[in-house]
């Protein structure tokens, strides 16, 4: 008979999801987490009348979440109603030209045709590479672990005809020759932390991932989803300890045995689940001296994803010509990148993401208004950026692009604002640097060259979320967590 009890460290998706499937699994489940508030990144602001989600907003393969309710016999719909967006992202240039990529394919082709009409056939092919990538890595791999070099040596020939050693943008680059298509169909590695110009063309499988299910939004914002999976984890039966941050997992050998937590609880149990940065939990929750020569090596050559400056605001006035996700470019693009993330240097010429849930939901804010959020590429903390000092002055240079671009005199009606940047990450998230979103996902950090599920170094030890298999994003923690079915034994 297994160990009955089962510890999980942090309520992101990723937590959230393996406390569930582990209560599936005959496993008593305690989730701990260090905030009064479930969601990790993922957690909600509530200012005078705003609902702001902090992190996550764009959801895909909603089937994920079902998952989690079915294990039980139970409907998602009766806890919360997820909802496709017909118009995916709109993308804007500095010249103001516009593109609205939809669900709908022939609105698409229309929308390309406007930049060059030439990269239809070129557009669709790089749909159909895409679905042979996402084939391969999203419905093969996302939910296998690559705790086993054997495992990964296999993989190698398919994703060598994949041309995974080709970055995202290069990869794209060789369907279509319009800059600004190139611009908009390699973007997505920056919603999971990387650079498209050095990030695995593997991540092009988000182009057909999406096509094949859409682009959704919960009713009650990305939060609503956590309300709804908290009132499920009661029901069945996690226990929830809030308030309460785990400063050491303990070990006897290479054995987990428990956690210690900042209140002085000591809670015992053989398996031991991290939310948590799997490179913070190695250098602060572990005794180092554990690592071998080779894992310290591979915490050392690391390379972090970008840290993010997050601006949540409130505005009186109604912003109706803005659709719910829009992604802005800035003058520079791939110069811009590579200070980001290469020279750590902060650049004025921003590019960045705008959320607009009041666009789908008007309950997100008090009535005639609307609610946002725009989400800046910057620098993690390996820049020495001070950001105490320069945040202020950063907000400005944000309000000013927004009110020049899509938002007009926006300072004249912002009524509440706030704002993270690297610095919360690092010291309430916890995550190494600072950064938006753990490792970045190069081919050189992908599956078995990832931080891996199972420890290898700790029996007893497992990761999910952004900085293990298979990486960033909500389909991506969700699968990480699916990857416990085939690692930790059912109990009895």
């Amino acid at each position: 008979m297994t160990n009955k009890t089962a510890i999980v460290i942090g309520s992101g998706f990723g937590g959230i999801a393996s406390a569930i499937r582990l209560k599936s699994m005959n496993y008593d489940v305690t989730l701990i987490e260090k905030n009064s508030d479930l969601g990790g990144r993922a957690r909600t602001f509530i200012r005078n009348g705003y609902t702001f989600d902090a992190g996550p907003t764009v959801i895909t393969a909603p089937y994920l979440l079902e998952e989690l309710f079915s294990l039980f016999k139970k409907d998602i719909s009766n806890y919360v109603k997820i909802i496709p967006l017909k118009i995916w992202y709109q993308f804007i240039f500095s010249d103001l030209s516009k593109f609205n990529y939809s669900n709908n394919h022939e609105e698409n082709l229309r929308e390309i045709s406007k930049f060059n009409s030439d990269d239809i056939k070129g557009f669709e092919k790089l749909i159909k590479f895409s679905e042979k990538i996402f084939n391969k890595g999203y419905l093969e791999l996302a939910d296998k672990p690559f705790s086993k070099f054997t495992f990964m040596l296999k993989q190698i020939p398919a994703l060598l005809i994949l041309k995974s050693y080709l970055s995202v943008f290069k990869l794209v680059s060789k369907f279509l020759k319009n800059e600004k298509l190139r611009k908009i169909f390699s973007v997505h590695p920056l919603l999971v932390g990387g650079n498209p110009f050095s990030t695995t063309s593997i991540y092009t499988l988000i182009l057909f991932l999406e096509k094949k299910w859409g682009v959704h939004y919960a009713l009650g914002g990305t939060g609503k989803i956590i309300s709804s999976l908290e009132k499920l984890m009661n029901e069945i039966g996690i226990k929830i300890i809030k308030n309460d941050e785990v400063i050491k997992i303990t070990t006897e050998k290479k054995n987990v045995t428990g956690v210690i937590t900042k209140n002085n609880k000591i809670i015992n149990s053989e398996i031991v689940i991290c939310n948590a940065d799997p490179p913070f939990v190695y250098k602060y929750l572990l005794d180092k001296k554990q690592n071998n020569f080779l894992f310290e090596t591979k915490m050392k050559r690391m390379d972090y994803s970008m840290g993010l400056f997050v601006y949540y605001f409130g505005s009186k006035k109604k912003y109706n010509n803005v659709e719910h996700h829009s992604i802005y470019f800035g003058d520079s693009y791939k110069e811009l990148l590579n200070e980001i993330f290469n020279k750590k240097i902060l650049n004025n010429d921003i590019s960045f993401y705008l959320h607009r849930p009041t666009a789908t939901d008007p309950t997100m804010a008090p009535h005639n208004k609307d609610c946002f959020y725009v989400l800046v590429p910057v620098p993690n903390n390996l820049s020495n950026i001070n950001w105490k000092q320069e945040a202020e002055r950063f907000k400005k240079v944000i309000i000013k692009k927004l009110s020049s671009t899509l938002l007009p005199q926006i300072e004249e009606f912002i009524e509440e604002d706030f704002y993270i940047t690297p610095d919360y990450f690092e010291t309430e998230l916890k995550t190494l640097h600072g950064s938006g979103f753990s490792v970045q996902p190069k081919f050189s950090q992908s599956a078995y060259f990832r931080f891996h599920n199972k420890s290898e170094i700790y029996k007893g030890l497992y990761f999910v979320g952004a900085g293990t298999h298979p990486g960033a994003g909500i389909p991506g923690v969700l699968s990480s967590a699916k990857i416990l079915d085939k690692i930790i034994p059912r109990a009895k």
